[in-house]
């Protein structure tokens, strides 16, 4: 289904070639000034240059050719070069209504579905998850669920970091905890252990415990160094000693994922790349893509267009090893062969930047990816306190992730529970519902690339820019929906009317920006737009909520359509909550 600014652009278009213009002027955007007209353009005045006439003129000659048009209640042309518009009522309910009748409220599928993988998570083996795991978790997933809402098969991954020296440092304070262990037995032939040697609280003493003596210690140090290089060539013992580390922490990972209502298809890390280096290492080489330089294998990808600096991708360091380009690479490899993706998006944090430009650059020098896959960065800011540092727990450690959701749970109950209309029980699990709400919404409300400061306080409002403020105003569309059915009248067949005033015009024209918005914010990988758009139409409705009497409206015409309106934006508002990955309890 076309957006109705798409129809309203094809209008312009014909009125500027008929009046003797390029139609390559007759773009048109929503009005900044709303209390003046709802649609603008402002085209005439970038014609000037072309065809020597004052703007006002040519925007007088456009409108001229739209004075019939049964699409406008009113056009004009204002100083210095505006042409202004208002929609006729009718248009816009007949499009709401079209919107209404087809699968996905408008939204027109890809014609060319793409095959889309997302990289997002990038967690630690043997490491809780701490609130820095937050953004790429929640930007990911969103990222995820649009592209999948336009029509496109997506593919999230984790990509963990499961392999390299934390490994060694775990198996090298295993062996000193815990010497009689089997898989430290030279010569051992036997089956090892079904059970690891160690829960997942114990795992996530074990690393910071290794991490921080090794630093102490040269000779733990060499040791764990040793026990990583044995690891990475196949000691059975230290093989079997990692899967039980990723069973147990994979295992730990996921109950914390769904608990931000995250998934992933694959759950791949690090370690799925190692099968895939030594034939790239081996082609880069060949073809001479690589080369040494100060003996470590390096593969130049810096382009005349530079004007700074872009240092070479490293492929193996001077003593042989792999590095993260040479993982992300293999990952790319083993992408290509598996996926044959059409587009990968890296959500990771925008420090990283640098890295990526080279992964992706030596990507496409080398053919590691196919002419036309589009790599893209998606970098987000940093999650700060009131203090402007990255959030902390009041004592000023790094929060793990499970204790920020018990705090914002814990807030949100205490709220609901003020409110005395729900259940201890139902309490508990709405207040899970909309405490996932005031984190994601109050992360996501932002542009992914930049900072910001994660206010509890602000977050669980219940008022303003919130999440909870918009699981608010969904439950309050449901208790309407649910007494007018009770009263004995259906939801189904009920007609649109057009609008009778101007709070039930604007909440009908914010519904029919729907498609438009989702269609910029997958084309953008701008979640945010997703949140500015039903926050606004929240407000719609909440102004059109109180101006109205929709429940007492005698005339059952009129209240049917108001009825129709208001589960309409329902569908819409749960439609995007779904796409930024939380849900609306039925109470609140």
């Amino acid at each position: 289904m076309q957006t109705l600014l798409s129809i309203i652009t094809k209008q312009m278009q014909d009125a500027f070639e008929k009046a003797g213009y390029d139609k390559k002027y007759a773009k048109v955007t929503l009005s900044n000034r709303p209390d003046l007209c709802e649609y603008q353009c402002n085209g005439a005045m970038a014609a000037v240059k072309e065809y020597k006439k004052a703007p006002i003129m040519i925007a007088e000659d456009v409108v001229g050719q739209l004075k019939d048009s049964v699409m406008f209640e009113n056009i004009e042309a204002v100083k210095p070069g505006f042409i202004n518009m208002k929609l006729m009522p009718q248009i816009v309910s007949d499009f709401l209504t079209d919107m209404k009748k087809t699968d996905n409220l408008g939204i027109e599928q890809a014609k060319n579905p793409k095959t889309i993988m997302v990289d997002y998570g990038g967690p630690n083996v043997a490491k809780p998850l701490h609130v820095g795991h937050v953004r790429s978790a929640i930007i990911g997933e969103s990222v995820k669920r649009i592209a999948r809402k336009m029509g496109h098969q997506v593919i999230g991954d984790i990509h963990l970091g499961d392999w390299g020296y934390q490994m060694g440092l775990i198996i090298t304070e295993l062996k000193k905890r815990k010497p009689e262990l089997p898989y430290f037995e030279e010569g051992f032939t036997g089956d090892y252990p079904q059970e690891a040697p160690f829960t997942i609280s114990e795992l996530e003493e074990i690393y910071p415990t290794a991490s921080a003596y090794a630093k102490e210690h040269e000779e733990y140090r060499e040791e764990a160094l040793q026990a990583t290089f044995l690891l990475q060539n196949g000691h059975r013992g230290f093989t079997a000693i990692w899967k039980h580390i990723m069973n147990v922490s994979v295992t730990d990972l996921k109950k914390n994922y769904k608990n931000l209502n995250v998934e992933f298809d694959l759950w791949k890390g690090e370690a799925d790349a190692q099968a895939y280096i030594p034939d790239m290492v081996e082609r880069l080489k060949d073809e001479g893509y690589a080369h040494l330089d100060d003996g470590a294998l390096v593969v130049d990808v810096m382009e005349e267009s530079d004007t700074k600096e872009v240092p070479p991708c490293m492929i193996l360091k001077s003593d042989g090893a792999a590095l993260y380009d040479t993982t992300d690479l293999a990952t790319l490899v083993e992408r290509e062969e598996k996926y044959k993706p059409d587009e990968v998006i890296y959500v990771v944090d925008k420090r990283q930047e640098l890295h990526f430009v080279q992964v992706f650059r030596c990507a496409k020098k080398t053919g590691i990816v196919r002419e036309g896959v589009d790599l893209k960065f998606l970098g987000f800011g940093t999650m700060n306190g009131k203090d402007g540092k990255p959030f902390k727990t009041r004592e000023g450690g790094v929060m793990r992730l499970e204790n920020l959701i018990k705090e914002i749970n814990d807030e949100m109950y205490k709220k609901i529970m003020d409110n005395r209309t729900v259940l201890e029980e139902e309490g508990k699990a709405t207040a899970q519902m909309v405490g996932l709400a005031a984190i994601k919404y109050g992360d996501l409300s932002n542009q992914a690339s930049k900072d910001y400061v994660f206010d509890v306080d602000r977050f669980t409002s219940f008022e303003g820019n919130t999440g909870p403020y918009i699981l608010y105003t969904i439950v309050r569309i449901k208790s309407i929906l649910t007494k007018y059915t009770e009263s004995g009248n259906t939801l189904e067949n009920i007609s649109l009317l057009p609008a009778q005033n101007d709070s039930e015009k604007a909440l009908m024209l914010e519904i029919a920006k729907y498609n438009q918005i989702i269609e910029t914010a997958f084309e953008e990988i701008a979640p945010h737009k997703i949140c500015a758009y039903i926050y606004d139409l929240a407000n719609a409705f909440n102004k059109f909520y109180h101006e109205t009497k929709i429940l007492s409206e005698e005339e059952k015409d009129r209240q049917a359509s108001f009825i129709a309106l208001i589960s309409e934006a329902k569908e819409v508002l749960e439609a995007c909550i779904d796409m930024l990955g939380f849900t609306a309890p039925e109470r609140m």
